[in-house]
């Protein structure tokens, strides 16, 4: 789950690691639904970075995408503990089932 609640309106980063061994950001597109989570370390050779890009789906559009494909939602958690989805869950598991005919 892309962390929007913390951007300001109208900014589209969002730092989630600072600390003296380096430090690490999300830049976000929000219209296009992706993001590149950019982290940047201190190392022996000198400053090291790395960017990963994504792009992230709501749990609805999963919720359509599996229906299309004649899946069925079984369960859904907040995180791999089971812990309850909710409005500020972080994450969340979706695991879906292929109706019994």
């Amino acid at each position: 789950m892309p962390d929007l609640l913390n951007i300001s309106p109208g900014h589209n980063i969002n730092p989630f690691r600072v600390d003296s061994s380096g430090m690490s950001f999300d830049l976000y597109d929000v219209v296009g639904q992706r993001l590149t989570s950019h982290h940047f370390w201190m190392a022996r050779q000198g400053m090291r970075s790395f960017a990963s890009d994504g792009r992230y789906v709501w749990p609805a559009e999963l919720d359509l995408m599996a229906q299309l494909a004649g899946l069925r939602l079984s369960d859904r958690w907040g995180c791999w503990k089971r812990e309850p989805f909710t409005e500020s869950s972080r994450s969340h598991i979706s695991v879906y089932a292929k109706p019994l005919t």
